[in-house]
């Protein structure tokens, strides 16, 4: 995998796509989907890379301020941590996993945890203000958010949680720092921050170089 993502490297860095790149590379190593489904997920051309580690903030400037947070995204990546399925590291510096469950994302044992975990961060922060969007073409999504505005409440972390059916327009178009992984949404935001990363460096986990 390393020797695939140098190449993935090799040809982003000079002007290729990543759909193709990742095509033609693991097409030559005869790469298994999973395979494929982290290269892409992982490896970004070095202009891409520098310019998201540009607009990565650390949690403690959220202090006071309002954060626009991917609520999937970010609770499906620190359900991974805590079950310790794979994650990656990525070149962008932004941590991922690579479960690829979202649009058949089902609550479990570790969501309470998740979640727990997200708001306590924030709250510890000191965030002015935590708006969190949930895909409301997931099922069950309003009962999700109904659990979180409860548990921000009991935590006192002001602001909300809601469904949406835009949630990635929404966070591209926010005047605030986003919570997300989503490189597309990372490209066309202000500033962003990673709440899994601050989860793993709680637990002391390493994500996968490649």
């Amino acid at each position: 995998m390393k020797r695939a993502a140098e190449e993935v490297r090799y040809l982003l860095d000079r002007g290729y796509q990543s759909g193709p790149a990742v095509r033609f590379v693991a097409d030559h190593h005869r790469l298994p989907q999973e395979s494929r489904f982290v290269l892409a997920r992982v490896v970004a051309s070095s202009t891409v890379a520098a310019s998201r580690r540009g607009k990565l903030i650390p949690i403690e400037e959220l202090c006071g301020r309002t954060v626009s947070i991917d609520g999937y995204n970010v609770l499906i990546t620190i359900e991974s941590l805590i079950i310790g399925a794979p994650v990656y590291l990525c070149d962008d510096g932004f941590l991922r996993d690579t479960r690829g469950i979202f649009r058949r994302y089902k609550s479990s044992d570790q969501t309470t945890l998740a979640l727990s975990e997200i708001i306590s961060i924030l709250k510890e922060s000191g965030v002015g203000w935590a708006e969190l969007f949930l895909d409301q073409q997931i099922s069950r999504s309003g009962e999700l958010a109904s659990q979180i505005r409860g548990m921000m409440t009991g935590f006192g972390v002001p602001g909300f949680a809601k469904t949406a059916k835009d949630v990635d327009r929404r966070l591209k178009l926010a005047k605030c720092p986003v919570a997300t992984g989503d490189g597309a949404i990372i490209d066309e935001a202000i500033e962003a921050v990673d709440i899994p990363a601050e989860v793993a460096k709680r637990r002391r986990i390493k994500g996968v170089v490649l």
